[in-house]
């Protein structure tokens, strides 16, 4: 017998409305208000976030951000930066302590992201997940080289043809686990790289000869264009089937709304969490 979850589908809206819904809702199921959650959502405008952890101004160029007219926020969770530009996002809320969930965190990335998983395979994609083998792989990931999320496949993250189609990163708080992550549909490498900042311009160029062997988005690997609209159905049947949980539609009440809409103003953005490193 499946168990029910919740399922939001945001369509697009503001980076810090997006910050604001995974943690509000975190914070509900963690006071049990309600059921896991599996939520999708888009970004307007297209915005750059950061890890919970990084600097904002060592590692981004605002004055290109700016520019192109981006959002920017900082992510609750870890990692590194990604630009949120044409992809579907997603994030699970989930107790800590749900049925058979791992204790480890890379261990609950790999249950979480089965789902991830399942989408590539029924949009006829051969994915897999990344397993670090090598040394030299293992220290790069506890070591990263650039700040720019696309640029290798950490644990249980998802590959086609060698290279990073989805990243995530996890938080873990009041007991529940946040894992949100992008999963790329187009990709425009050069606006990526563009609103980095680099050591010089020959580490810049290094990354622009690298990234197409890293990262690849669903129509670059695809002979079609595909769509957000069937990317949605595609990545709701797979957390379906991973996790065997039954998605149900759930929509905010009126006093739920406000609680985001208030958070997203006063932390995600105020320049005070933003800028905070």
């Amino acid at each position: 017998m499946t168990t029910p979850w919740y399922f939001i589908n945001s369509g697009a809206c503001s980076a810090s409305y997006n910050m604001a819904l995974d943690e509000a809702l975190l914070h509900w199921h963690g006071q049990g208000e309600l059921p896991p959650i599996i939520r999708f959502y888009e970004w307007n405008p297209a915005t750059v976030s950061i890890g919970y952890f990084q600097r904002a101004h060592r590692d981004i160029n605002f004055e290109q951000l700016h520019k192109l007219g981006l959002g920017f926020v900082r992510r609750p969770t870890g990692g590194r930066a990604v630009l949120h530009d044409q992809e579907l996002t997603y994030s699970i809320i989930v107790s800590e302590t749900y049925p058979d969930m791992p204790k480890t965190v890379t261990e609950a990335y790999r249950v979480l992201s089965g789902g991830l998983l399942k989408g590539f395979q029924n949009l006829g994609f051969d994915a897999y997940f990344s397993v670090p083998e090598t040394a030299e792989e293992k220290q790069a990931l506890q070591k990263p080289k650039s700040a720019v999320c696309f640029d290798a496949p950490s644990w249980y993250e998802l590959v086609v043809e060698g290279r990073k189609v989805a990243g995530s990163a996890q938080t873990r708080q009041e007991g529940v686990i946040l894992q949100h992550g992008a999963i790329l549909i187009d990709l425009d490498q050069e606006k990526l790289i563009s609103v980095f900042n680099f050591k010089d311009e020959e580490a810049k160029q290094k990354m622009r000869e690298q990234l197409p062997h890293k990262a690849v988005s669903i129509n670059d690997l695809s002979a079609r264009t595909v769509t957000v609209e069937e990317c949605i159905p595609a990545f709701k049947e797979g957390f379906e089937s991973a996790l065997d949980i039954e998605l149900k539609p759930y929509t905010l009440t009126a006093e739920q709304q406000a609680f985001v809409e208030n958070l997203a103003r006063t932390k995600y953005e105020a320049d005070e969490w933003n800028f905070k490193k």
